[in-house]
């Protein structure tokens, strides 16, 4: 299973991995600083949003990119691992 992260904190990046890495997940992590994010996504299971820490282009981007394609897209305030954690284990059980 392959999901993206978009947002959260540079410096957690290793940790967030981990912790996908952990519940049987590749996560592809992006700040959201990235110019055309839609192109990098490539084919993802789900879309995990941190959006206080992404800006609303690249929102837009992202959302435009999986509309049409049947991928769910997760949205939280919180950027931290135990949001993450939370967030996999509803979606992968």
């Amino acid at each position: 299973m392959c999901a993206a992260l978009i947002g959260g904190m540079d410096r957690l990046k290793n940790e967030y991995v981990s912790e996908a890495r952990r519940s049987g997940v590749k996560l592809k992590h992006f700040t959201g600083k990235e110019r055309k994010i839609s192109k990098a996504l490539g084919e993802v299971d789900f879309v995990v949003m941190f959006t206080n820490k992404v800006s609303h282009k690249a929102r837009k981007d992202v959302l435009d990119a999986v509309r049409g394609k049947d991928v769910p897209v997760y949205m939280h305030h919180s950027c931290g691992v135990s949001t993450l954690r939370r967030q996999l284990d509803e979606v992968v059980g």
